[in-house]
């Protein structure tokens, strides 16, 4: 496992879509600028991406945690 933290701003909308036949039922997707400069795709499940949805927009500042995958992407744990 591999868990990271990062801070960046969100400069992407939030797409918010509905999974069927999946043990997850939500999935929220952004992406984000670090400090450095970096951009990250991120994504979270079910309830993280409820919070994503409901609370977050373009040009917020967020610190996140999560694990990076093999797809290059970040999974949301927390906000």
């Amino acid at each position: 496992m591999n868990e990271c933290f990062l801070i960046g701003k969100i400069v992407s909308d939030i797409k918010y879509n509905f999974i069927i036949k999946s043990k997850n039922k939500a999935v929220a997707e952004f992406k984000i600028t670090t400090l450095d400069n970096n951009m990250i795709e991120v994504y979270g499940y079910n309830e993280v991406a409820d919070k994503c949805y409901s609370k977050l927009k373009e040009g917020d500042i967020i610190l996140i945690n999560g694990e990076i995958r093999s797809n290059g992407k970040l999974e949301l744990k927390t906000i």
